[in-house]
């Protein structure tokens, strides 16, 4: 997480507002495909399960964010990227083997993103995105930070940033945990708990764009292809829905003025959504992230609703 500063840097040069819809809206994306196994699903019935919800819930376009040098590591995860695009759904870059850029030299994570780009730009669907694992985009080492936003912008590239994130990775490697330990999860319960999440963190992320910006931009949400994601996928649009949110295409997102501070805004340390760094940058207190991306007020949660483990 990230903490307050005592000096605020300067600010991003402000961008023009445009009209504000009085819905909200929210793009739908995925990282790390292809993903690993998780506690519940094959990955082909996995990626199956997804395109048919999406399908179902009437997405016209999810953006998902390849990791091509996995690919050899998961039978069909090549079909399963085609099988996104024929759907209609975008391909972008999230490097090919998923470095921290905190554990690479400057031309190396580069070089990463290169190779990422150079099988996936031949591709249909295909969108100049690039996307941080970890949403680590320097931290601290402002070297580092200005370094890749020079080479995305040689490369054509902008920031695949993310306005919403309410830690599903975190649910699947707990629901991997409590099944490699042998605890019966209450799956009403989880579906609730993951709904409940990722619906407050939406709201909570607009508040504080809102509290910054002065109007509620285009969202960008975080998601995996994970189990826990693609068995939870509907309930949770159809929860979005119901909060009056309307589910938009990644292009429609990514067009959004709000995506002008991705390249420009200064923090004393890169990391998190953007709807964050932005909000720190205009000197917005802490918390600027939604309370269960602490997942240790998750796993508390998932333990006492899920497991029915009670407090120690």
């Amino acid at each position: 997480m990230l903490s307050a500063c005592a000096t605020a840097p300067a600010s991003s040069p402000e961008p023009p507002l445009g009209p504000t819809p009085a819905d909200k809206r929210i793009a739908l994306t995925f990282d790390d495909i292809p993903r690993h196994a998780g506690a519940f699903l094959e990955p082909d019935e996995r990626a199956a399960i997804l395109r048919q919800t999406l399908r179902d819930a009437g997405v016209a376009q999810a953006a998902f964010f390849i990791n091509p040098a996995r690919l050899h590591d998961r039978p069909g995860g090549v079909q399963h990227v085609m099988d996104y695009a024929a759907d209609g759904h975008v391909l972008a870059n999230h490097t090919a083997t998923h470095p921290n850029l905190s554990d690479l030299t400057l031309e190396d994570y580069v070089a990463d993103i290169d190779i990422a780009e150079t099988w996936l730009s031949q591709l249909e669907g295909h969108r100049p995105w690039f996307r941080y694992p970890f949403l680590n985009e320097g931290r601290d080492d402002v070297a580092k930070r200005d370094g890749v936003r020079a080479a995305l912008a040689q490369r054509g590239l902008s920031n695949g940033y993310v306005t919403v994130d309410a830690s599903d990775w975190f649910y699947e490697q707990a629901a991997i945990e409590a099944q490699q330990g042998g605890h019966t999860m209450d799956m009403d319960a989880f579906r609730d708990l993951f709904v409940e999440s990722h619906v407050e963190a939406a709201e909570f992320f607009d508040g504080l764009a809102r509290a910054a910006l002065g109007r509620s931009p285009a969202h960008v949400m975080l998601l995996h292809e994970a189990d826990v994601t693609v068995l939870f996928l509907g309930d949770l649009i159809d929860a979005l829905e119901a909060r009056g949110w309307t589910v938009i295409t990644a292009d429609e997102a990514y067009a959004d003025p709000f995506s002008q501070y991705a390249a420009t805004y200064d923090t004393p340390s890169a990391q998190g959504t953007l709807t964050e760094q932005v909000a720190w940058e205009r000197g917005l207190p802490a918390p600027r992230w939604y309370a269960r991306n602490n997942v240790d007020l998750a796993r508390e949660e998932f333990e006492r609703r899920v497991l029915h483990q009670a407090a120690e």
